[in-house]
């Protein structure tokens, strides 16, 4: 009998902020429960990511969480960090995938085949799941350092390098979950 083929998707979320980790989701779908509604994580509203968040959790054969801290994304790039962090994702599954779909068009280094799409958030079901569980938790997250570090800002745009986060940190300094190698952090370090 041939053995079972299971598709994570992969996905990212995180790569432009200035503070916090980059959080990457990977997730293997049960395809006798399809769930309707998957997008890419940013064309839905927070509600609509919050009500499939659980439903994709429930209704997934697997599911997993990865991430790196500024720390890790300061010492070997964001890149690297996101790749690092997507191929953490995809080891922590129940399940051990024989194939990835992954968002973007850099592929982690992965114990399975990997096909990497652009936009494939918009495209791959697996994928949309993955973005919409990966920007649920950096979001949550961010709600939460943002008690932690008041004044930033950090609950309303999450560590992007709005005009207020910039102005921030000028004011308010630089904290350790800020990425001291990305330049607008650079220049609050000066």
């Amino acid at each position: 009998m041939a053995e079972k083929q299971y598709i994570a998707g992969v996905d990212e979320v995180g790569r432009g902020p200035l503070a916090g980790p980059v959080v990457t989701a990977a997730v293997i779908l049960d395809p006798t429960k399809p769930i309707e509604g998957l997008n890419d994580s940013k064309k839905l509203s927070e509600k609509r990511r919050e009500q499939l968040e659980p439903i994709i959790k429930a209704n997934a054969l697997a599911w997993s969480l990865g991430r790196c801290e500024a720390e890790e994304i300061d010492e070997i790039n964001i890149l690297q960090a996101t790749l690092l962090a997507m191929k953490r994702a995809v080891e922590g599954l129940d399940i051990k995938p024989s194939h990835a779909l992954v968002d973007g068009n850099k592929a982690p280094d992965l114990a399975c085949s990997v096909t990497t799409i652009i936009k494939g958030d918009q495209k791959e079901q697996c994928i949309a799941a993955a973005s919409i569980l990966a920007k649920v938790a950096r979001d949550r997250e961010m709600v939460e350092m943002d008690k932690l570090y008041p004044g930033y800002g950090l609950a309303k745009h999450k560590g992007y390098p709005t005009k207020q986060h910039q102005e921030a940190l000028l004011e308010l300094g630089v904290t350790e979950i800020h990425r001291r190698s990305f330049k607008p952090v650079q220049r609050a370090l000066l």
